[in-house]
């Protein structure tokens, strides 16, 4: 399935709002080194959950009223949404680990 790649509120709402499983969200930078370190990762968890986790990248340089909407003051910051709510987030880089336990929770 791969990691989406958003840039508007149109997109947020089709791919993300209206998700039927949860999503998992990296709001990142090119110009961040944690980023680009969190980055292989997070394709990582994409294979590892694909059909059970929906993967997007939000580039807070192109849609930074996105990343106002959901208060992203540092990145790395990766969200996991179901059916549109947060249900769990971490701020900065984080290890694979720590991010397969968020999404573990929140599929149990």
């Amino acid at each position: 399935m791969g990691i989406t790649q958003i840039s508007d509120a149109k997109s947020w709402e089709v791919d993300v709002i209206n998700s039927d499983i949860p999503v998992f969200v990296d709001f990142w930078a090119e110009w961040c080194g944690p980023c680009r370190m969190v980055g292989p990762v997070v394709e990582e968890l994409a294979n590892d959950y694909d059909g059970k986790v929906k993967f997007v990248k939000v580039n807070v340089d192109e849609a930074n009223e996105l990343a106002s909407k959901y208060n992203v003051f540092s990145i790395p910051t990766l969200i996991l949404l179901n059916k549109g709510e947060i249900v769990s987030q971490q701020v900065g880089a984080a290890s694979k680990e720590s991010y397969k336990n968020m999404i573990d929770r929140a599929l149990a």
